[in-house]
């Protein structure tokens, strides 16, 4: 039996149409095929490929690791050097009140173990989330989602969750002394680059503020330079209770965190001890090279370029057939009238050589989240088969 076949027989498969695209090399902004195809990655596995495939420092920062250990014990037993020097390297880009990490596998568990601090420490029980949130596909981070689509084949889920309209102050209302955490994205992802005024975060914190309320900011996405700043709440002016990251944190590894001050993470340590426990939460391997990603990011100084980059996208993506593009930095939507219309496009770029898709909850926008490596020629190069795709269709 070849790969696709063993793929489709013995791999669980999620949909009756996966994309069946084989790969067997990657590297930059490129993937390449079985056959010799060549593809430009304009959405970074989902966010993750923040500094492209393969990046030179951190297959360096693993093949260092590697020759010295891999999985030695449970999480937060015994002092591993590359778990330190992540969580050190980590809080060096956040304001002073962040300052103790919890790391873990994914974004999924970053949002579970935010979601159990975040009860402990306050002793309610009542969650808000947002309409259109996506936070993971685990019980309780699907819990507080926000599209029932995904949620009512598997419920009951955790109860007193509530979600409020993104980006409407009046809807912070629902916010009360009842009310453990809000959790929402900073800016929403699968809902289709979804932005939100300054004054809203402002108002946010408030409420939070005077509730007694935890603030919990989801950056699973758009964290590790992805907007155009390094976290994107710095755009707004405000600082979460608990940050939430993954995905572009690991330069291809997986690894997460959720970060909080150091003593609202103590109420781990007693009644009952050990509250928060993973086995391979801050694998050895995964925070060597997230330790790496966080030094590249920051002495290639690729943010500085994420601003100028989507500006070009938008300059180049014009189109009658293009409604509109929304975007943060490099987290871009691209609007069109229906998925019937988007899909056809898609599948031709794809074939022309460029990957993309669409949202989970807006499936008439494409997706573009490049890696921040991307070059102006790879944009243009990208764009144009976009275009040339758009009129295939």
């Amino acid at each position: 039996m070849n790969n696709r076949q063993l793929f489709l027989s013995h791999l669980a498969q999620t949909t009756d149409f996966p994309l069946l695209i084989e790969i067997e090399k990657a590297e930059g902004v490129y993937m390449y095929g079985a056959n010799g195809e060549k593809y430009i990655d304009l959405i970074s596995g989902i966010g993750v490929s923040n500094v492209g495939h393969r990046h030179p420092k951190i297959l360096a920062a693993i093949q260092e690791q590697l020759d010295k250990y891999l999985h030695l014990m449970v999480y937060g037993e015994y002092v591993q050097s590359p778990q330190a020097q992540l969580a050190k390297a980590l809080t060096d880009t956040l304001p002073s009140s962040l300052n103790n990490v919890y790391l873990v596998n994914s974004g999924s568990e970053a949002v579970e173990g935010a979601l159990k601090l975040a009860k402990r420490y306050t002793n309610r029980r009542e969650i808000i989330s947002c309409v259109n949130a996506y936070h993971g596909s685990s019980h309780g981070a699907l819990s507080i989602g926000g599209n029932e689509i995904f949620k009512r084949a598997y419920r009951p889920l955790l109860p007193g969750i509530r979600n409020i309209e993104f980006g409407s102050i009046a809807e912070l209302s629902h916010i009360n002394t009842q009310t453990a955490a809000i959790i929402l994205e900073t800016v929403q992802g699968e809902a289709g680059i979804r932005v939100a005024e300054s004054a809203y975060f402002q108002a946010l914190r408030k409420k939070c503020d005077e509730t007694g309320t935890l603030l919990i900011l989801d950056e699973i996405q758009a964290g590790f330079g992805r907007t155009g700043k390094f976290w994107a709440f710095e755009h707004y002016g405000i600082v979460p209770d608990i940050l939430v990251c993954a995905k572009g944190m690991g330069g291809g590894m997986p690894i997460g965190a959720f970060i909080s001050n150091q003593a609202v993470m103590a109420v781990f340590k007693n009644n009952p001890l050990l509250g928060h426990i993973t086995t391979f939460g801050g694998h050895p391997v995964s925070a060597a090279a997230s330790l790496a990603t966080i030094k590249v990011i920051l002495e290639e100084r690729l943010i500085e370029g994420v601003d100028k980059k989507a500006e070009l996208f938008k300059s180049l993506l014009i189109h009658p057939r293009i409604k509109g593009i929304r975007n943060k930095g490099l987290m871009m939507a691209v609007e069109f009238d229906s998925f019937d219309a988007l899909k056809p496009i898609i599948d031709h770029a794809i074939a022309n050589g460029v990957i993309t898709d669409w949202f989970l909850f807006c499936d008439d926008a494409m997706r573009i989240a490049p890696p921040l490596t991307i070059s102006n020629d790879q944009i243009k190069e990208a764009c144009d088969i976009i275009l040339h795709a758009i009129d295939q269709a």
